[in-house]
């Protein structure tokens, strides 16, 4: 079985009403739809990964990058894990 492909969702989610993309993972709200689908292959994740960085430049793609590499290797977005790092206070 495929490894599954981890969504690129960060936990930060706004959507920018002039692109209609999420500003923390760049997708439109009809790739947040596939993605969720049960029959979505990891191919066409992999491909919409490439996709979305390059809508990203800067800051926007630098953030992504350490967030979404964190949600790989720990299974949590490094916006979340900050979240519930606070609530323990």
């Amino acid at each position: 079985m495929d490894k599954k492909v981890v969504s690129p969702c960060i936990s930060i989610c706004r959507t920018d009403p002039v692109t209609g993309y999420c500003y923390g993972c760049a997708r439109n709200n009809e790739e947040k739809k596939i993605w969720k689908e049960e029959n979505t292959t990891n191919e066409w994740k992999e491909k919409n990964l490439k996709i979305i960085t390059t809508r990203m430049q800067g800051w926007q793609l630098d953030t992504f990058k350490e967030s979404y590499n964190h949600k790989k290797n720990s299974g949590i977005s490094l916006f979340k894990k900050s979240i519930l790092e606070k609530n323990k206070l």
